[in-house]
């Protein structure tokens, strides 16, 4: 298997940004990778230009544990639909998975957050109907991969493990479910 360019390269640019804002403690750095700095007024930020702040929340992270549960999960479900598809269509993948995850949590607590998963759990949904429903698609998941994802999901809407975007989880895996199993009816990986 080959290195996935954007792969390595979105885990490059989470690690440093992490590395450089000490997990968020700096957070005048992170600003303007927040989908909004304002909770008084709907997206003005985006809404005067900043388009970028409806993806760039995906490369913040708050903590050790977050950045590499997001990062290795990354570079398996990422890397692996890389390698089998294409850099572009991966690219495409986080951009739809991000913007919908990031804007979904927006609209449900506000602009406090960030983090890769709603990325992963996308990818998580689409691989998962990939492989169950498309037998030209060539590669599955393990059956306790999922059940692990969906009680981790669980667990975190239970709120035993603090803080968590869990909004951006839902919207994240819904829209890799719906984009997964479209694809695979229609054939397509």
């Amino acid at each position: 298997m080959r290195a996935p360019p954007l792969t390595t390269s979105l885990i490059v640019l989470c690690v440093s940004l992490s590395l450089v804002s000490g997990f968020g403690d700096k957070i005048d750095l992170l600003r303007p990778f927040f989908i909004s700095e304002r909770v008084d007024v709907i997206l003005p930020e985006i809404r005067s230009g900043q388009f970028w702040r409806l993806l760039t929340p995906v490369l913040i992270h708050f903590g050790i544990i977050h950045i590499v549960f997001n990062m290795l999960w990354l570079w398996e479900l990422g890397g692996a639909l890389e390698n089998r598809l294409s850099t572009p269509d991966l690219a495409t993948m986080v951009a739809v998975l991000g913007m919908s995850s990031n804007l979904a949590q927006y609209f449900y607590q506000g602009p406090a957050f960030g983090g890769m998963s709603g990325v992963v759990f996308g990818l998580l949904g689409y691989f998962w109907m990939q492989g169950r429903f498309n037998p030209r698609f060539g590669m599955g998941l393990h059956k306790h991969i999922v059940i692990m994802m969906l009680g981790w999901f669980a667990v975190c809407w239970l709120g035993l493990v603090g803080q968590i975007a869990n909004m951006a989880h839902t919207a994240g895996l819904a829209t890799g479910i719906v984009w997964g199993y479209a694809s695979a009816r229609l054939g397509r990986p």
